[in-house]
């Protein structure tokens, strides 16, 4: 499991900023400098926060702990980080006016901060990986710019099926609040 340390080394990083409702990767270039991307994201209706049931997307220092669903079809639905065989569109959307939608990709989050965003804290679980805080697909028709998640960062489906292809597991992942 990586430590602290990831953050130290230039490497590729992403950073969640809520305010802003941005995700913006930074990738090393051959020149030893680094070029970024920025994309409008949806956070936690809830705000912020860490804590288990809360609904928030938690702030701290991560690191992508597992990559799912690298082989399936744009839009392919998730659901406990397997894909179902089905492909969103809006009349699947309309069948299930419930469900919140897990498509396309998973990038599942773990957190480094004892007590923070990892393990347990003196209101109890606070871990993002037990959690199950994922950057991951949402509905071309969910609005970005607007916190609407249960606690996930959401993304456009082909910025995320992007976003999977350039990072690796143990990528840096900070959420910061602005």
């Amino acid at each position: 499991m990586p430590s602290l340390k990831i953050f130290e080394k230039l490497t590729s990083r992403i950073v969640v900023n809520i305010a802003k409702q941005t995700l913006t990767l930074t990738l090393p270039n051959k020149q030893g400098n680094s070029d970024s991307h920025e994309f409008i994201i949806s956070t936690a209706k809830n705000g912020i926060g860490s804590q288990e049931g809360s609904g928030c997307t938690p702030l701290g220092k991560h690191f992508i702990a597992e990559k799912i669903g690298g082989n399936t079809p744009i839009n392919s639905v998730f659901v406990g980080r397997v894909p179902t065989g089905e492909i969103y569109d809006e009349q699947l959307g309309k069948e299930y006016p419930n469900r919140d939608w897990i498509l396309s990709r998973i990038l599942w989050l773990s957190g480094c901060e004892e007590g923070r965003n990892k393990g347990e804290n003196d209101q109890g679980c606070c871990d993002t990986y037990q959690r199950y805080i994922y950057i991951h697909g949402t509905p071309d028709t969910e609005p970005m710019g607007t916190p609407l998640s249960h606690g996930c960062v959401r993304m456009r489906n082909d910025e995320l099926v992007w976003l999977f292809d350039q990072v690796e597991e143990g990528t840096p992942v900070e959420i910061v609040a602005g």
